[in-house]
């Protein structure tokens, strides 16, 4: 524990240097997740227990099958004054045979042998200052934000449960910090209900506790000295649990308890007390279940689009009262997509449930170099309507996660005029309506290709996820599309 003796307005980036950062508390352009690996290394089994400190790692009940939901946290805040801080947390879910996607970490994953695996991974850090409602603690100081970690993880599963080990790094460039867990957690099951004990211990080196929770001397007021609280090990004791309301509708819960390192106590921004949070949420997860021979391998839908940025928002189109995409920037995009379907028809029901990975491009028109964007989302549609046995005609809406190399264009300036903040991770939204050209042209062979217009959305959820920044805003493109069944 030492004072600290960084310069006049700038954020310690833990190497005994400073590095200038702004002071407002808006959110910074930047950093969610370093890509989300990709979104799952293209979406792509799984033991039988959770056993790092992934907590969705047990969500999902089979290998191939990919979940949506939501849930609420809250979460006393490590800030003196900051209170309990609600969040609400979008769940998004993959299991594939060597990667997956759990809502705040993407990873791929290697069996050493059928008790051992390795996980090299990205994850969301839920730490930094609240973005809104600043305590008085807080007043004066440069934010400090969340970051992604890259990770590594080591896992042995005996009869009762596991051992894991995890090393996680600052990948985004914000604290330079890094953490070591180790820790063990327990796997019972009564009925339809999961219980999964845990307990770790985080070995935090000084550049972590630094940054999140250390003063620089040109942050030193009366009651707030400048300080640095130094490396530290934090004990996180706590129990996750889920219901099978349904073999597809999980309910799930969690709380948790965390005893800080006594530097990190000692803080004067740092509210002294045992850290106590609680989690409860719903899960529905989409299993494969297709009419296929043995020899049969599950169709492939590709989709290619051509969209224009709009300043109308997405309710309005919805509503068929705003359609314009004469703009300032005319920013275009145009992307290519390949899904592949995890319900289709069942008990000869107008419905199917897709799951689609699309690489879209920005062109930004000279504003901001032009860049690229990663979609991972599941999509429902339907088709039951009157004509549809002359014409089908599909509505679909998809909902999942997007990820862009850089904040295009229109969502930066949109966010600037409104003193917003922006992020890289935001959720994605994709609603469409199209017709099968083989019906409107008589083609047998065209019976599985589809024209249609959609929306390209990219929102945070009114400011109230932290895994989005607490982003309040967006963009949107409407687009014109073709789409196969191959």
């Amino acid at each position: 524990m030492k004072n600290s003796g960084a310069a006049t307005g700038q954020v310690p980036d833990g190497r005994g240097e400073a590095r200038l950062r702004r002071t407002s508390p808006r959110i910074t352009l930047h950093k969610s997740l370093a890509g989300l690996l990709a979104l799952g290394a293209a979406l792509a089994s799984f033991p039988a227990a959770a056993a790092t400190t992934d907590y969705f790692a047990d969500t999902l009940s089979r290998s191939g099958s990919a979940g949506l939901g939501a849930g609420l946290r809250l979460e006393q805040s490590p800030y003196r004054g900051a209170g309990v801080r609600p969040d609400i947390l979008p769940i998004y879910l993959y299991e594939g045979e060597h990667a997956y996607i759990h809502t705040s970490r993407a990873g791929l994953k290697y069996s050493l042998r059928p008790d051992k695996r390795v996980d090299l991974f990205v994850a969301h850090r839920f730490e930094g200052f609240p973005a809104s409602d600043l305590p008085a603690s807080l007043a004066g100081m440069a934010t400090r934000n969340s970051e992604s970690d890259w990770g590594l993880s080591y896992e042995q599963r005996f009869g009762w449960g596991s051992l894991f080990a995890e090393y996680l790094r600052d990948g985004s460039h914000t604290s330079s910090g890094s953490e070591l867990r180790l820790g063990a957690s327990g796997n019972s099951r009564r009925g339809r209900t999961s219980l999964s004990p845990y307990f770790f211990l985080a070995l935090r080196d000084a550049r972590l506790n630094n940054y999140y929770y250390g003063v620089l001397a040109a942050e030193a007021i009366n009651d707030r000295p400048a300080y640095e609280p130094g490396g530290g090990v934090n004990a996180t004791a706590g129990l996750n649990a889920r219901y099978d309301y349904t073999e597809s509708l999980h309910l799930l819960a969690g709380l948790s308890a965390t005893f800080w390192s006594a530097g990190v106590r000692a803080s004067p921004i740092f509210e002294d007390r045992l850290q106590l949070a609680v989690f409860g949420g719903v899960a529905f997860e989409f299993n494969q279940r297709l009419s296929l021979r043995a020899d049969e391998r599950p169709p492939l839908y590709v989709k290619v689009l051509h969209g224009r940025s709009t300043d109308c928002n997405l309710l309005p189109i919805l509503h068929f009262s705003c359609f314009s995409i004469d703009t300032v920037d005319k920013t275009t995009v145009d992307s290519i997509e390949v899904g592949r379907p995890f319900v289709e028809s069942p008990n000869g029901q107008p419905v199917s449930v897709v799951g689609y990975l699309g690489l879209l491009y920005h062109n930004d028109q000279g504003f901001q170099p032009n860049s690229w964007q990663v979609d991972a989302y599941m999509k429902a549609f339907f088709w039951g309507f009157p004509w549809s046995g002359r014409v089908r005609t599909r509505v679909g809406f998809g909902l999942g996660l997007s990820y862009a190399q850089r904040v295009p264009y229109v969502e930066a300036k949109s966010q600037e005029d409104r003193d917003r903040g922006t992020s890289k991770l935001l959720q994605y939204l994709d609603p469409t309506i199209d017709v099968s050209l083989g019906d409107l042209f008589g083609s047998k062979d065209l019976r599985e290709t589809y024209f249609g217009v959609g929306v390209s959305h990219r929102s945070g959820i009114f400011g109230m996820a932290q895994l989005y920044e607490s982003v309040n805003g967006g963009s949107n493109y409407i687009y014109t599309f073709v789409e196969w069944k191959m």
